[in-house]
């Protein structure tokens, strides 16, 4: 059983402003397994002050000692790297293997691009007569979800550190203990006190305290678009800059051509992993209609090679995060069954012989229609729409036509045409054939949110533009 009573504000482990506690349900048993304290508006407060009275002196580093500064993190973090694992698999579910090989690593994969970034990154360039200068924006406030709790946490955390900014973090109250080993790697890497900040706590409690304060410069939140409007909502009295990262529904064309049942099976596979928790999981595939048969038994064939099982027994799925979670995609997959598509294979309860723990059938429909609600709401689960089109202007119409704009995907054989197709795409990251970079921007359009994470454009998020008008004098 974990206890995480205190919160990390200006260098120290501190007691709360008034102790209240909350439970932290292990999704593959539905057991407690920890606690950790609820912060309130009093906590917040004196961690934003912390963090607005280390800015005068972290905001003046060079890059040279934020970089150092980063490398001791990296160095930590190396070192924490099981019990990180450990805490993630318990706190959301995540199988080891899944824990140990992806969601630690690409905590240390954004700690080494900010690292590399920061070498060669020019704070200052002169334009003519006028010097551009790219300022700290202050204090920053940031809000993370549960799915990929390290990625968001350190996301954030690297290029705010790196650009000069000072922080406050409020990780999730739903996957709490992996952002409380962070604040340890934190702590021993000497960051200096008050530079980096951890306040646990809900949205009500935390969120809004944070996202509201008139000292906080900058909110940068990833969660669901209905609690991102509500943080813009929160923030907009102060005037706040706002980054979101938001939710999605990203088409994964599929071309007709000699890959298509390779196509169709590595984007079950892509959809499946975390369990479906991932918010630019490619959860719309789009075949052409003449080999929607074709496409139904490749995908049944992968998705029935997905086992399902406890994070330690080696089963490529874990379990949902939350009983709420589960009953919502549990009533998102009736609804399909409903709404006519026709279920591939998976449907509605637990897999066989799993009765404890928030496990899901993965899941495929097929000849489904884009106004269906499965083919509209993020599901947020291990489950897969297939639709059909007849020309591949269609498929992008089809896969332009949704709210969201964070992620889509083309996989085909000739990289030109995928190259082509991928550019008429309204998403913010369009991965081809599968591919994966640290250093690409991600970030979605439309109601996905705004602003860029990952690599040097996430830097551009911490940075506030001055100009110097009249530096050089005119000839």
């Amino acid at each position: 059983m974990r206890e995480y009573h205190k919160f990390y504000i200006g260098g120290e482990w501190v007691e709360p402003a008034e102790l209240k506690l909350i439970d932290v349900i292990n999704p593959a048993t539905e057991e407690v397994c920890g606690r950790v304290a609820l912060g309130t508006a009093a906590d917040v407060d004196r961690a934003v002050q912390a963090a607005r009275a280390a800015f005068g002196s972290w905001s003046q580093t060079s890059p040279q000692e934020r970089q150092q500064v980063l490398e001791r993190i990296m160095a930590e973090y190396q070192k924490r790297s099981d019990d990180l694992a450990a805490a993630v698999s318990e706190e959301m579910g995540a199988p080891a293997s899944l824990a140990r090989k992806s969601q630690v690593p690409i905590g240390a994969g954004h700690l080494a691009t900010a690292a590399a970034i920061l070498k060669d990154y020019a704070f200052e360039e002169e334009r003519g007569q006028t010097m551009i200068v790219k300022e700290p924006i202050g204090v920053c406030g940031l809000i993370t979800p549960w799915n990929w709790p390290l990625n968001q946490i350190v996301c954030k955390v690297a290029p705010a550190l790196a650009t000069g900014c000072t922080m406050v973090l409020k990780p999730s109250e739903v996957a709490p203990f992996s952002a409380q080993i962070f604040a340890e790697i934190m702590d021993a890497a000497g960051v200096p006190a008050g530079v980096f900040n951890l306040v646990q706590g809900d949205g009500p409690g935390v969120g809004v305290a944070l996202s509201s304060h008139p000292d906080v410069d900058m909110i940068s939140f990833t969660g669901s678009t209905r609690a991102g409007i509500e943080v813009a909502r929160n923030a907009a009295q102060t005037v706040k800059r706002v980054h979101q990262e938001l939710g999605g529904k990203s088409p994964n064309i599929v071309l007709d051509d000699e890959l298509f049942t390779k196509s169709v099976s590595g984007g079950v596979r892509a959809v499946m992993n975390n369990s479906g928790q991932s918010c630019n999981a490619p959860t719309r595939m789009l075949v052409p209609a003449g080999r929607m048969a074709e496409a139904i038994e490749a995908a049944r064939a992968a998705a029935e090679k997905m086992t399902v099982g406890a994070p330690e027994s080696g089963a490529m799925l874990g379990p949902v995060v939350s009983e709420a979670q589960w009953n919502k995609i549990q009533g998102l997959i009736q609804r399909g069954i409903d709404e006519g598509a026709t279920l591939v294979t998976g449907g509605p309860g637990r897999p066989e012989g799993l009765e404890q723990g928030y496990y899901v059938r993965p899941t495929v429909f097929a000849n489904v229609t884009n106004d269906m609600t499965i083919a509209r709401e993020e599901i947020f689960g291990p489950v897969l729409v297939i639709l059909g089109y007849d020309s591949v202007e269609q498929a992008v119409n089809i896969g332009n036509d949704t709210e969201y704009g964070l992620s889509a995907y083309v996989s085909g054989a000739d990289l030109t045409q995928v190259r082509k197709v991928g550019a008429k795409l309204r998403a913010g990251q369009v991965v081809l054939n599968g591919a994966f970079d640290l250093m690409a921007p991600f970030g979605g359009y439309k109601m996905s949110g705004n602003g860029r994470e990952w690599g040097d454009f996430a830097f551009s998020e911490f940075l506030e533009v001055k100009a110097l008008v009249g530096y050089a004098p005119q000839a």
